[in-house]
């Protein structure tokens, strides 16, 4: 498109130099020439100072164009998808609990390749169709009641979850993981059950999501 555009600039000019040319050649200089002609001169100077810059537009197209070649040979044409993110960025202590469930939103960003993990929401949203891998981690800090339940979610679909839901104990930590495979547009996160809480420190990251595509498809 660009080099379409470059192009369609050049073909004006050239018309427009010509055209200057033919007018202006039966004379002999600009000071013996008609106010008319003597302004089509100046547009003449103009077209050409407009030809030199798309000539610029066109060198820094080529090198652009050979920029993007060699950064296609460097990571193989492939495209390049992995986040890995903790739930806390700074301080500790409990999230939830909520009287619904809640997508857990992990602040904390280790890495974010291919900007398709939304901090905001904690949502991330997959920009290339593929199979994806997913591990979430959660962990219960000397809480007897309420327990924790998280579930990784496609669409809103449960994919996975792990549980903390035992009786008089405390400090328990689990994960689970899924290789799933995904659309453009398909969502995945992590949401909070209803009543339960998750602990987090920023210091150490307990509660953290990762994710990476495998293959695109």
């Amino acid at each position: 498109m660009m080099k379409m555009k470059i192009k369609m600039m050049k073909n004006v000019a050239l018309l427009f130099v010509a055209v200057g040319c033919c007018v202006c050649e039966p004379q002999t200089s600009c000071g013996e020439e008609s106010s008319s002609s003597c302004a089509i001169c100046s547009v003449t100077q103009g077209i050409a100072m407009l030809m030199e810059k798309v000539k610029l537009l066109e060198t820094r197209l080529e090198k652009s164009e050979k920029d993007v070649e060699e950064l296609r040979g460097l990571i193989g044409g492939r495209p390049q998808v992995a986040f890995s993110v903790g739930l806390l960025d700074s301080n500790n202590g409990n999230t939830g609990p909520f009287t619904e469930a809640t997508p857990l939103k992990y602040k904390k960003v280790f890495s974010n390749m291919g900007s398709c993990y939304n901090p905001s929401t904690g949502v991330f949203t997959a920009l290339v169709k593929g199979m994806y891998f997913f591990r979430f981690t959660m962990f219960n800090h000397q809480v007897s009641s309420p327990k924790s339940v998280v579930y990784l979610k496609r669409n809103g679909q449960v994919v996975a979850s792990v549980w903390d839901m035992g009786a008089g104990d405390s400090n328990d930590t689990g994960s689970n993981a899924a290789v799933i495979p995904l659309e453009v547009g398909d969502n995945v996160w992590v949401e909070l059950r209803p009543n339960t809480v998750v602990y987090d420190d920023s210091g150490l990251s307990l509660t953290t999501l990762s994710g990476f595509l495998i293959f695109p498809m």
